[in-house]
């Protein structure tokens, strides 16, 4: 039964009204039923997708990656070895973009630690953000070290 109205669905699942019609929109989440006067009308098959889309974004999993998974869901018998390979590689972009986050952690904390709280002009901050080859290395987020 289709009674559940996006708003609900909204608050149910933390998912915000304009992105579960973009979901709609690129069909990763079912076109729901309308009410005889045009409102969107959810049930428990739409919450249950919507929770396993925001789960997985919130794992930072992308939409082409989510598609996929989805897709294997519907399909309970086949080998869960796509769905693990997806998996490990989101692990491995995690693991570069934490490592990216330590070298930055150090660089500030090397910045902050240079800084002698004078003037401006003294500024190693300052001095440090207008020239990189005062840093000790690449310590881009995104980029592996």
């Amino acid at each position: 039964m289709s009674d559940i109205s996006i708003g609900r669905l909204s608050r149910r699942t933390g998912v915000k009204i304009p992105t579960i019609r973009y979901y709609e929109s690129i069909g990763m989440l079912d076109a729901p039923d309308r009410s005889a006067g045009g409102q969107r009308r959810y049930d428990a098959s739409h919450l249950e997708q919507l929770r396993f889309i925001r789960h997985g974004r919130d794992l930072g999993f992308g939409l082409d990656d989510l598609r996929a998974l989805q897709d294997m869901a519907s399909r309970p018998e086949t080998s869960c070895d796509a769905a693990d390979r997806i998996a490990r590689q989101q692990l491995a972009d995690v693991e570069r973009r934490l490592a990216g986050l330590r070298a930055v952690r150090t660089e500030l904390k090397r910045m902050v630690a240079q800084c002698s709280h004078g003037v401006v002009d003294d500024c190693r901050v300052i001095q440090t953000l207008s020239d990189h080859g005062l840093c000790d290395g690449d310590h881009s987020p995104d980029r592996t070290p």
